[in-house]
C-alpha cells in the first residue's frame, strides 16, 4: 500500500469514526431525554401520592396571624395607682414580604409512598444526568473540540449543567427536591427544542473560534447561565407562594390545585432567600465571563469592545442583574419588587442567547443556530 492510499485511508477511518462519535451522541441525548421523562412521571407521583395530611399547616399558621391581627389583645396592668395598657406584639409584614410562615413539608408531604418516588426520581435524575452528560462528551470527541460552537451543542450543554447545579446541591445536603419537577419539565423543553429547532451537525469550528479563551468564556457563560436559570425558577416559585399567601392572609380561600401543590413548597420568605442567594454567587462569575469576551475580543478583532449585539446584551444582562442585587439589598425593593427584576434580568439573558442568535446578525454569528 502507498504512503498516500495509506494516508487516505487513514483520512477515510478517522471521518467514519467521528460519523460514528456524532450518532452516538445523538443517541445518548435521545436516550436522555427518556430517562428525563421517567424522572418526570416519578416527581408527578411524589407530588400526587405524596400525604396531603400535613399540608395545611401553612394555611393554620397564616389563619393563626391573621386572626391575631385581627384582634389583638389588649392586657391593662396597674402600677400603683395608674393604670398601664399593655401594647400587643404584632407580626407584621416585614420589607422583603416574608411572614411568619414554617416551609411546607415538601412534595411528599411527609409520606413514606410519596418520598419512595421521590428518590426514585432522584435516582433516575442522576443515571439521565450521566447519560446526558456522556452524550455532550462524545459530541465534543466527535471532532475533537469544547462541544459548544453552536446553539444545540450549548442546548445539550447548558441543561447537562443545570441538572449538575441541581444534583450537587441536593449532595451539599440543601433541601431543594420541591426544584426537581420544575427543573426537569423545563430540562425536557430544552431538549426538545435542542433536537428538533436547533439540531446541527457535528462540524470543525471555524478559524475565528479556535482559541483557548473558547474553554474559558464559553464554559462560564453556559455555568452562569444555568445558576441564573435555577434561580429564575425558584423566583417565579416565590411570585406564585407569596401570592397565595397573600390571599390566604387576606381571607381568601384558593382551589384545592394550588393548596395541594404551593403548600408543600417553602415559605415565599425561604423561596426569595434563595433565589437571591443563587444569583448573587453567581454574578462576580457573569462579570468574569464578559471581561473574558472582551480580552478575546481583543486578540481576535483588534478591538476590546465592539458593541456587537451579543456583548451589548451580555452588558445588559449584566446591568439588570446589577440593579436586581442592588435592589435586594435595599429595604423598599424587597420582595416581590427585586423579584420582578431578577425575572427582567433572566428575560435579557434568554434574549441574548435566543433572540440575538436566531433574529440578529453581528460578529459572534459563526454558523446560524
Amino acid at each position: 500500500m502507498t504512503s498516500a492510499a495509506a494516508t487516505a485511508l487513514d483520512a477515510t477511518t478517522l471521518a467514519a469514526t467521528n460519523e460514528h462519535l456524532a450518532s452516538m451522541s445523538n443517541t445518548l441525548i435521545y436516550s436522555s431525554m427518556a430517562v428525563y421523562t421517567l424522572a418526570f412521571f416519578a416527581y408527578i407521583f411524589e407530588w400526587l401520592l405524596g400525604s396531603r395530611s400535613r399540608v395545611a399547616r401553612t394555611a393554620n399558621a397564616l389563619t393563626t396571624n391573621a386572626a391575631a391581627r385581627k384582634a389583638p389583645a389588649v392586657t391593662v396592668k396597674k402600677a400603683g395607682g395608674t393604670a398601664v395598657l399593655e401594647r400587643p406584639q404584632v407580626v407584621v409584614r416585614s420589607a422583603a414580604g416574608s411572614r411568619d410562615v414554617p416551609d411546607g413539608p415538601g412534595a411528599h408531604g411527609g409520606d413514606e409512598q410519596g418520598d419512595l418516588y421521590g428518590r426514585i426520581a432522584i435516582s433516575l435524575t442522576v443515571l439521565a444526568f450521566l447519560v446526558e452528560l456522556a452524550g455532550v462528551v462524545t459530541r465534543a470527541a466527535s471532532v475533537q473540540r469544547a462541544p459548544w460552537g453552536n446553539m444545540y451543542e450549548f442546548n445539550i450543554t447548558f441543561s447537562t449543567v443545570a441538572v449538575a447545579v441541581y444534583l450537587t446541591l441536593l449532595a451539599l445536603k440543601k433541601n431543594v427536591r420541591w426544584l426537581g419537577l420544575f427543573l426537569i419539565t423545563t430540562v425536557l423543553l430544552d431538549l426538545g427544542l435542542a433536537v428538533t429547532v436547533l439540531y446541527t451537525a457535528s462540524e470543525p469550528l471555524v478559524p475565528a473560534l479556535h482559541s483557548y479563551w473558547l474553554y474559558i468564556h464559553v464554559s462560564t457563560a453556559i455555568f452562569c447561565g444555568a445558576v441564573f436559570y435555577v434561580g429564575a425558577v425558584a423566583t417565579i416559585l416565590y411570585l406564585f407562594k407569596d401570592a397565595y399567601e397573600s390571599k390566604l392572609e387576606n381571607g381568601g380561600k384558593p382551589g384545592s390545585f394550588a393548596t395541594s401543590v404551593l403548600e408543600r413548597l417553602p415559605a415565599s420568605a425561604s423561596l426569595d432567600k434563595f433565589a437571591y442567594r443563587v444569583n448573587a454567587a453567581v454574578f462576580p462569575l457573569w462579570t468574569f465571563t464578559i471581561i473574558a469576551g472582551a480580552i478575546w475580543a481583543g486578540s481576535a478583532w483588534g478591538r476590546y469592545w465592539n458593541w456587537d449585539p451579543k456583548e451589548t446584551w451580555s452588558f445588559i444582562t449584566w446591568v439588570a442583574y446589577a440593579c436586581y442585587l442592588h435592589a435586594r439589598a435595599t429595604a423598599g425593593w424587597k420582595g416581590r419588587k427585586a423579584a420582578y427584576l431578577a425575572m427582567i434580568a433572566f428575560g435579557c439573558w434568554l434574549f441574548n442567547y435566543y433572540g440575538v442568535n436566531i433574529f440578529v446578525t453581528g460578529k459572534h454569528s459563526y454558523a446560524g443556530v
